[in-house]
């Protein structure tokens, strides 16, 4: 039973600059540790920290071709120009397509939208996507969360007489598309201060800089900002910068006065209304509006998200409820053949890569089956099916291990791939699939170790329950919104006990409700929820001692908030050293 995680405790922050800071904001030792870890030395920091404002948003105009690019929309608009706003099919794309496209829409009637079909066209942009627009008279395509690979994609759009105006965020090659305008904070000669935009977000700067030019107040685009916040939880880019400023706007949107669409979604996932969260978001919202694009269409869900009045977005939302119902159904399915494949060895690699392929699977779920069976094994994942004749999949990494390096090393044997460190899809000729196994293998054994290998858990501090107070809570929530590079702090306790009522809950048993005291402090109880660890159950019910690792959240029922230790990891009590 014992935990195959490691624990680390972060490195120590400068003493002298946590007492400083600890003595000039009042507040405990260990939260002012937190923010001189996260940055914040100063009491002038700590106020802009904790109180995010819009104000504090980057110039758009710095980023490269801007100026171009609105300069090009302005003319669309004018001139009543035929506007194609043009998106990839998960969360982060269609989010961007309904931004943009409400927001031009509103200036020129003679816009609309298209997302590619995930199985007929695959992603990014596409031919058929292009010879649509010239069909239709497009003239101007705006491309948003993809486009900075789709080199002759643009080539070809012009020799049809079309501009594009691309709006991404992933890592551009050495060549640059010869678009109209290209806008990527990740372009080598861009000086933009922030680089870890969403698309959503880059396409939200569009609308931001045009708005700025030419006399539009911003509260224009604040009821945008919800939109903006599912987009940056989703996509799990850094909560810190601007987006953090966007995902607290956001939230404060989505919560206050959210868009029909999204308000369907809230009520179809069972979330209160006003109590919507970043985890809401990212389990909840994120994958609904994604099961779209996954089980029918990305379309649906720019439909949803545009939807101007409550009947027509309940019934949208009830359909893509379906959509996310039958995804669930089939992730089932396909991770546990996958994982039989696993363990009977069946599987086309289980080195320090895990590779599996079986053309039957559906392509819009392959992405989530990585997960988890990295979630299973821990190593460097790729899943794979066929479509349109061609293999093609997803990868997935660790902690650590930068698994699109080691696919872009083998583009010679792809028809096309694209992602991020941790993320990539990709797509070859089955012909090329012995050859693509061998490669990645040995790429991944060149570069991979031990110590990635194995899942870890980052500890922020020690903690003593009687060290949870309302004021540490009330403003350890401040630190809020959280996501990568301003996560929700990993706090460990020695030493816990359950005070006898702990039980299994959720299908199954699979999970417990604990309520915890710490042996040194036996009357600070503290209510505990420990996922997927039954296993403890028994040694537990024993009243065997603990260690816990867990992150401090609210827990929300009925109209009662709570506060709750969301257990990471716990060990018993002679391991932890």
């Amino acid at each position: 039973m014992a935990s195959e995680k490691k624990w680390i405790l972060k490195e120590s922050a400068d003493p002298s600059k946590v007492s400083r800071l600890s003595t000039e904001l009042g507040i405990d030792r260990v939260l002012a540790e937190l923010l001189v870890k996260r940055g914040v030395q100063t009491f002038e920091q700590a106020r802009s920290f904790f109180r995010p404002s819009l104000s504090n948003l980057h110039d758009p105009f710095l980023m490269k071709d801007m100026d171009i690019a609105v300069e090009r929309v302005r003319k669309a608009i004018t001139t009543n120009e035929k506007v194609l706003v043009y998106g990839d099919y998960d969360v982060d794309g269609t989010t961007a397509v309904t931004l943009v496209y409400s927001f031009i829409k509103r200036y020129n009637p003679n816009t609309d939208y298209y997302i590619p079909d995930r199985y007929d066209e695959g992603y990014g942009v596409t031919i058929q996507g292009i010879d649509w627009a010239v069909e239709n008279g497009f003239t101007l395509i705006i491309t948003l969360d993809c486009g900075i690979k789709a080199i002759d994609r643009v080539e070809y759009a012009k020799s049809k007489g079309i501009d594009v105006i691309i709006c991404d965020h992933h890592l551009p090659e050495e060549e640059i598309p010869q678009a109209t305008a290209v806008l990527d904070p990740k372009r080598e000669d861009c000086n933009y201060p922030f680089d870890d935009l969403s698309g959503c977000g880059v396409g939200f700067k569009l609308v931001q800089a045009y708005s700025q030019k030419y006399g539009i107040p911003f509260e224009n685009l604040t009821p945008l900002l919800d939109l903006l916040v599912v987009s940056i939880s989703s996509d799990l880019v850094t909560m810190v910068g601007e987006n953090r400023i966007l995902a607290h706007f956001g939230l404060k949107q989505l919560n206050e006065q959210p868009r029909q669409g999204l308000l369907a979604i809230i009520n179809l996932s069972k979330i209160e209304p006003g109590h919507v969260s970043i985890d809401d978001i990212v389990f909840k919202i994120g994958p609904r509006i994604n099961a779209a694009g996954r089980m029918e269409s990305g379309r649906l869900a720019v439909e949803l998200l545009t939807a101007t009045n409550a009947d027509d977005a309940a019934k949208i939302g009830n359909k893509i409820n379906d959509n996310n119902n039958e995804r669930k159904s089939i992730d089932r399915e396909i991770t546990q053949e996958a994982l039989d494949m696993v363990e009977k060895r069946s599987c086309l690699s289980f080195g320090n890569t895990t590779i599996v392929y079986n053309p039957s699977w559906n392509k819009g779920v392959v992405g989530i089956v990585a997960s988890r069976l990295v979630e299973a094994y821990y190593k460097p994942t790729i899943v794979l099916t066929k479509s349109n004749g061609l293999v093609t999949g997803s990868a997935r990494s660790v902690q650590g291990f930068d698994l699109y390096s080691a696919i872009e090393s083998c583009s010679d044997l792809l028809e096309n791939f694209g992602g991020h460190v941790y993320a990539v899809g990709l797509t070859l000729r089955e012909e090329n699939l012995d050859e693509f196994i061998h490669r990645i293998d040995k790429f991944v054994e060149g570069k991979i170790s031990r110590e990635m290998l194995t899942p870890v858990v980052e500890l922020d501090a020690r903690l003593d329950f009687s060290q949870i107070t309302p004021k540490f809570f009330r403003i350890l929530k401040q630190f809020q919104p959280f996501g990568p590079g301003n996560t929700n702090p990993v706090f460990f306790t020695e030493n816990v006990y359950d005070d006898g009522n702990g039980r299994k809950v959720g299908a199954g048993g699979v999970h417990m409700k604990l309520d915890m005291l710490q042996e040194s402090q036996p009357y600070h109880h503290v209510a505990a929820i420990a996922f997927n660890m039954s296993e403890y159950f028994d040694y537990i019910k024993e009243g065997n001692p603990l260690d816990i690792c867990y992150s401090i959240v609210e827990n929300y029922y009925r109209g009662n908030t709570t506060l709750q230790l969301r257990i990471k990891d716990m060990r018993e009590r002679e391991e932890f050293i």
